[in-house]
């Protein structure tokens, strides 16, 4: 794995020298774009908007509009801006992770120790773990500032991006129901809901459409004629939400698909 970022963490006074790297990677296909007519490649261009000409990355820099002209950005604004945030994780407080709601959880990163490290990364971890506590800071990534929570993960630490409250949209716009269950209604979705909990263990998940997407592609590639399973519509055809709920609760209607 390459580093995507080199840095600290501001722990008290204690300075904890780290590397961080990507915990994450998508499991979809890599599909090209091509051209109906005879299958050739796309490809997207970076184009001067006044002389259509293409403009090399070499060539690019990044601005923002101020009274109609453009202030343009160096490497080095992005950094004077805040030097500290672009070179120090800070963790300003601990918290309980169950406190933070799952809608402010974005992207997670794995923390790695540079050697000079190594002590002082054992503490926070093995301190983290003991007391159950997460730490909570912020630092700035491809110049954007990103509020970060740090907590243990068997051996290392792992940094999660949360969201900003600023970042996450009203729900003013959006209608929810008026209508509220009936007593007897309530009473058998929490029976259906006892029924179907089980003790949580992500390796029972697998992407499953896209082995199923790979399996077509080979087909078709080998001129084989691919025939899908047949869907399987189980939910009950009822009305009565009463009824759907009792029929949840047969052992034969338990898995939808």
């Amino acid at each position: 794995m390459r580093a995507i970022w080199t840095g600290a963490i501001g722990f008290g006074l204690v300075n904890i020298p780290v590397k961080i790297f990507s915990a994450v990677q998508g499991s979809e296909l890599d599909l090209d774009m091509l051209d109906k007519k005879d299958f050739s490649n796309i490809k997207f261009k970076r184009v001067n908007a006044n002389t259509g000409k293409e403009v090399t990355w070499q060539n690019i820099v990044r601005g923002f509009k101020v009274n109609d002209q453009y202030v343009v950005l160096t490497d080095e604004d992005f950094e004077k801006a805040s030097p500290e945030k672009t070179k120090m994780i800070e963790i300003v407080e601990f918290i309980d992770e169950k406190e933070i709601d799952s809608i402010y959880y974005e992207t997670p990163y794995y923390l790695q120790a540079e050697k000079q490290g190594t002590k002082a990364y054992a503490l926070l971890r093995d301190a983290l773990k003991k007391t159950g506590k997460a730490g909570l800071g912020t630092y700035v990534l491809r110049n954007r500032e990103s509020l970060v929570m740090i907590k243990p993960l068997d051996d290392l630490l792992v940094l999660n991006k949360i969201r900003f409250q600023q970042e996450i949209r009203d729900t003013d716009e959006l209608k929810a129901p008026a209508s509220k269950p009936k007593p007897n209604e309530l009473k058998m979705a929490i029976q259906l809901i006892e029924s179907l909990t089980t003790d949580f263990d992500i390796s029972r998940y697998k992407d499953t459409y896209t082995a199923k997407l790979m399996k077509l592609i080979k087909a078709k590639a080998s001129g084989k004629k691919f025939t899908p399973t047949k869907l399987k519509v189980v939910h009950s055809r009822s009305r009565d939400l009463m009824a759907q709920l009792k029929e949840s609760l047969q052992p034969q209607k338990k898995k939808a698909s």
